[in-house]
């Protein structure tokens, strides 16, 4: 079966003060994912980065290029990001199998050749998330668990934003070229991510949202700090956040979300931040 594949364009700021709801949801919103036995991939052209899925039910799902590549496999100047968001399953390397549970991380390493995804129960099927970006360098594979990564404590109950950060793959945890993946868990009663808002000039990011119960969505804020826009954003739906966006968002209901960044800055630290007050 043929992977699922979309680009998307960069925009400039200056253009995007102008775009309606529908246009901002066509350039900034994917929506495609986590299709049953099927590789969803979306090329974007903010560091080249991929925001896809493979969900294996009835079978295997492989991870294949496309024509916009330009490579003879998916992985031959790429490194790749995977997290599982669903029930247990496996993704096998080059022959080799990494179990994955709920929540748990595998980097693979560029020159990677024959990669597929499994789940070991078709009735509760794992969910991969992906995150692909081009690499230099060959790093190890490496599967990581909630328990190895660095967690960071960060808001309060007081302003709705107290949450657990875990840097599954971040300089430190994990060797890569340029990728970078987490997740951001929020405590019950905590609606608000990432605040105070802030942008990194040198790194784009990709949010993916998930675990929010039927009905409830996630409101999603983008665009320049003078020149916010937003973006109502459902279960399992990403938004590609350039680097001269803020990126932050408030949920009508409990969520979760994946945060991947890729660019030449691997420092998580390096950013400008904006309290709520200097935000229009």
């Amino acid at each position: 079966m043929n992977p699922v594949f979309t680009q998307r364009y960069a925009c400039h700021p200056d253009d995007v003060r102008h775009y309606d709801t529908d246009k901002l949801r066509q350039h900034f919103l994917v929506d495609n994912l986590m299709q049953a036995d099927q590789l969803v991939l979306n090329y974007t052209h903010y560091e080249r980065l991929i925001v896809g899925s493979a969900v294996p039910v009835q079978a295997p799902v492989w991870l294949q290029t496309v024509d916009a590549l330009k490579a003879g496999y998916f992985l031959e100047r790429r490194e790749l990001g995977v997290i599982n968001t669903g029930g247990t399953g496996v993704v096998r390397v080059d022959g080799t199998d990494y179990p994955l549970q709920f929540r748990e991380a595998l980097y693979v390493g560029k020159g990677a050749k024959d990669v597929s995804f499994h789940s070991d129960d078709a009735a509760n099927p794992a969910r991969f998330y992906l995150n692909s970006t081009p690499a230099h360098h060959p790093y190890p594979n490496r599967h990581i668990t909630m328990a190895q990564c660095t967690v960071l404590d960060m808001g309060a109950l007081e302003t709705s934003n107290k949450r657990q950060i875990y840097q599954l793959m971040i300089r430190g945890v994990v060797d890569t070229c340029q990728l970078q993946m987490g997740l951001t868990v929020l405590e019950p009663g905590s609606v608000w991510n990432t605040m105070p808002a802030h942008q990194h000039d040198r790194r784009m990011e990709a949010y993916y949202y998930f675990g929010l119960a039927e009905g409830q969505q996630v409101c999603h804020f983008m665009g320049e700090p003078q020149q916010t826009r937003h973006l109502w954003v459902g279960n399992e739906q990403a938004v590609v956040s350039p680097p001269w966006s803020i990126h932050s968002g408030c949920g009508t209901g409990s969520y979760t979300f994946i945060w991947g960044m890729a660019g030449e800055n691997h420092d998580y630290n390096d950013m400008d931040k904006f309290p709520a007050s200097a935000l229009r």
